[in-house]
């Protein structure tokens, strides 16, 4: 394997398409393999265009906008980070002879939860939840009738869990109806699902370089509205459940092909275990992996890509907890208390240009025995300044 320098003839180049937190850590990590990077968003001082050696501002939306960019650029790799993006242009790119990660049909399949659905429960027969897909809201109502409530009602394309919201009777159909149909990305289409009265739900992140299969340790999480608050490695599950989840995770990756992280999500109660969705790339709960593994998720994804070895070691317990704004900002700032670092702790501020209420803008990675209750509580000795 040959390693260049960026900015050369003969460099190794990767576009990112998506330049968010997730992408920003990518770009650090590709850069310190000498990786040139170019970074795509749809808006200006997205948090990987800070650390790339290009950036562009485009329609993410637009098939053409996103095939000019590839065709000047020419990147050895081109990394979709996130689910809003024209898929049919990824196709077009992989005619073209570019390579797409982990490929333009696993992207597909993973962007939509019908496609993946489907994908793994009826075709490679992997364990999931009942569920039903609905058009208007006398399907809805249909759906839940059959499938029982509480259920679970989601759009089938969106990012971040949005949309996401549990009717726990008919009296909740209207305002589920009302927050899937409001999310952003396509909810044209709803998947109405049957409430697992799981245990607890854990990420699995799964490594493939083009020759084996490694699984980082399992990671707990809790998620409010679908998008994540804590998350916390390893998470304690039996080892039959493990064997199950990692079974079911090499099987769906195998299938979808391509090399790169994937991040696999599944419910568990006792032993039994229901495969739920998977990123094909790293995956938000997964940022704990900064401060529990000598290879981050998002070192392992370069490394994957690159197709060179993938193994790591586990240092020990840790935890992440994601810091939301709650004030509108233009130019964001942060209040914190002066003894919120110490010798166990990391602040990761994303740099995202603006702040909104709900929006994501850093996380706090605990590492010992005490980690998960260490970050519940420093994540609030965070405060935004208006």
């Amino acid at each position: 394997m040959r390693l260049y320098t960026p900015l050369k003839s003969n460099s190794l180049k990767i576009m990112l398409l998506g330049s968010g937190e997730l992408g920003k850590e990518v770009a650090i990590e590709a850069g310190r393999l000498g990786v040139e990077v170019v970074a795509v968003d749809s808006y200006a001082n997205a948090p990987a265009h800070l650390v790339s050696n290009r950036a562009y501002i485009i329609d993410m939306k637009n098939e053409e906008e996103i095939l000019e960019i590839i065709r000047r650029e020419k990147p050895s790799y081109i990394l979709p980070e996130i689910e809003a993006i024209n898929i049919d242009a990824l196709f077009k790119a992989e005619k073209e002879g570019f390579c797409v990660i982990p490929n333009a049909d696993a992207v597909s399949k993973t962007m939509n939860r019908k496609k993946i659905r489907i994908f793994a429960a009826e075709e490679l027969c992997v364990k999931t939840s009942k569920y039903r897909f609905i058009k208007n809201f006398m399907q809805l109502e249909e759906a839940a009738k059959e499938i029982g409530f509480p259920c679970v009602v989601k759009p089938v394309m969106s990012s971040s869990g949005h949309g996401q919201s549990i009717a726990e009777n008919e009296n909740d159909l209207k305002i589920s109806w009302q927050k899937a149909k409001e999310a952003r990305g396509d909810s044209s289409e709803l998947i109405v699902e049957e409430f697992i009265d799981f245990d607890y739900e854990i990420t699995l992140l799964t490594v493939k370089n083009g020759k084996t299969t490694k699984f980082c340790k399992p990671i707990g999480h809790i998620q409010k509205d679908g998008d994540y608050i804590y998350s916390w490695q390893p998470m304690q599950m039996s080892d039959k459940a493990l064997k199950s989840a990692q079974d079911m995770a090499k099987k769906v990756t195998d299938a979808l092909g391509g090399r790169g992280i994937f991040g696999v999500e599944f419910f568990v109660k006792a032993d039994e275990v229901y495969f739920s969705e998977l990123s094909p790339r790293p995956h938000d709960t997964g940022m704990v992996t900064m401060i529990t593994q000598s290879q981050s998720e998002f070192a392992l994804h370069i490394r994957a890509i690159l197709g060179l070895n993938i193994d790591f070691h586990f240092y020990g317990k840790g935890a992440s907890a994601a810091y939301k704004s709650d004030v509108e900002s233009v130019k964001p700032s942060f209040e914190i208390d002066e003894n919120l670092l110490d010798e166990n702790t990391v602040l990761r501020i994303f740099a995202k240009p603006v702040a909104h209420i709900g929006r994501r803008m850093a996380v706090i990675l605990c590492y010992g025995e005490e980690a998960l209750e260490n970050a519940k509580n420093k994540i609030k000795q965070i405060r935004g300044v208006a």
